[in-house]
């Protein structure tokens, strides 16, 4: 039997064929991202209560660890609870419509269903305690948080964003009582970056940029 294409047109239909499904994946994967992670890199999420880091931190310099209590010590930073906020909001601004919902989770115990902005995917294995210990800044991932009327997103959290960081982690450490300064800076210096992987006992890639270290 003849054959009804020749191989120019054959070949011509196996890349058209290639470059659609290669735009299927493209948009697929756009889309999944637009609306998996609605809020990320964009704008702050719905919140029961419209919370500012930039008052809480800047205005008033309250320390991150007064609210995110576990942050050294747990893989989580954790969320608040209503009690801790009321330690301040009993006296300061008691009355404010605004804080009701914070009121009425304080008197009946059930919590505040806050929407986290900063968040990863149930197969991605994350410490903050580990973080926190060996130099990492809330800055390197938060961002200015205390410029933030409403807390925004301003990293992609993908794969690659944390392998640029741990491929080359000295770049991004500061001192242990830097940590929590939303202005430290990674000292410029080859030799100090050395003295910090050194007390932090940081090992190198390959180790740093094994897969089971955060895919368990």
């Amino acid at each position: 039997m003849a054959q009804v294409f020749d191989r120019g047109v054959v070949l011509a239909l196996k890349v058209a064929a290639l470059i659609v499904l290669v735009g299927i994946v493209t948009v697929s994967l756009a889309w999944r991202w637009s609306t998996g992670y609605p809020y990320a890199l964009r704008a702050p999420p719905p919140q029961p209560i419209p919370f500012s880091h930039q008052h809480h931190v800047r205005d008033d310099g309250i320390d991150c660890r007064y609210c995110h209590t576990s942050v050294e010590k747990a893989a989580f930073a954790g969320i608040p609870s209503s009690d801790i906020c009321m330690s301040c909001h009993s006296q300061l601004f008691s009355d404010a419509p605004l804080l009701e919902p914070l009121r009425r989770s304080a008197r009946t115990g059930e919590r505040l269903q806050w929407t986290r902005v900063n968040d990863l995917p149930d197969f991605v294995f994350f410490n903050h305690s580990a973080h926190v210990r060996h130099g990492v800044p809330c800055k390197e991932c938060h961002g200015r948080i205390d410029q933030m009327p409403l807390t925004v997103r301003v990293a992609s959290l993908d794969m690659q964003w944390c392998l640029d960081c741990h491929r080359d982690p000295a770049s991004h450490l500061v001192k242990p009582e830097e940590v929590f300064n939303m202005q430290a800076r990674p000292p410029r210096s080859q030799s100090e970056r050395r003295a910090l992987l050194a007390h932090y006992a940081i090992l190198g890639p390959p180790w740093i940029t094994d897969c089971s270290l955060c895919h368990r």
